[in-house]
């Protein structure tokens, strides 16, 4: 089967399955995985992760708990194709990014990374920027949740709410939490309502400062 097939046959399978992880997990043993650009997924297999953050194992393993979490969600969404495509791509840069640092396994800025990465791999099968365009910002702003949240200096609403809608960062934010093993649902969901309530205070308040001046 010919690159662009399989791009089409992973697309029916990202839209349609219940659990995509299943075809995913097939193909992956394929020689076509060996091959650019699907290799960028393959290396999720060799892409370790902390334990304690990750008990469910390599980027591989974890990206396909986040499919499957965003195929029961993906009605939810108002942009499927975009939002199912960056759940597959959303950790592609962990590879590249991972280092082990102090006995700790750490990725940082691998939504950076993954976003341009992210954008060539679509590249190599479609010409719609815009659809490109949507994928490689929930990628590149799909950790902010965790930012925002915690206050860290690393959050940019502002940057955020300008290239990408804020609900999908959300929704896929919350599949991205929910892909990993022993996680408490409730948890991880009052941490995505926190995310869009402080959104939505950042955003407030720069309106009022708009209407001061």
């Amino acid at each position: 089967m010919k690159p662009h097939d399989i791009f089409h046959q992973i697309h029916i399978h990202l839209l349609g399955d219940e659990r995509p992880s299943l075809y995913f997990n097939e193909i992956s043993e394929t020689q076509l995985f060996d091959q650019y650009p699907f290799k960028l997924l393959n290396n999720l297999k060799k892409a370790n992760q902390s334990p304690k953050h990750h008990p469910e194992g390599n980027v591989w393993n974890h990206t396909m708990m986040v499919v499957d979490e965003a195929a029961r969600l993906r009605s939810e969404s108002n942009s499927k194709k975009a939002f199912m495509w960056a759940a597959l791509l959303h950790d592609i840069g962990k590879p590249d990014a991972t280092k082990y640092r102090n006995g700790r396994i750490t990725s940082y800025d691998h939504d950076k990374i993954g976003a341009e990465l992210a954008r060539k791999f679509l590249m190599e099968f479609s010409e719609d920027d815009a659809f490109i365009r949507k994928v490689t910002m929930l990628v590149r702003w799909h950790m902010q949740i965790l930012f925002v949240v915690n206050n860290m200096p690393f959050a940019d609403v502002e940057t955020m709410k300008r290239q990408a809608d804020i609900t999908e960062v959300a929704l896929l934010g919350l599949c991205d939490r929910l892909g990993r093993l022993y996680v408490d649902r409730r948890k991880e969901e009052a941490n995505i309502r926190a995310f869009l309530e402080k959104c939505s205070t950042d955003i407030n308040k720069n309106s009022r400062v708009l209407v001061k001046v």
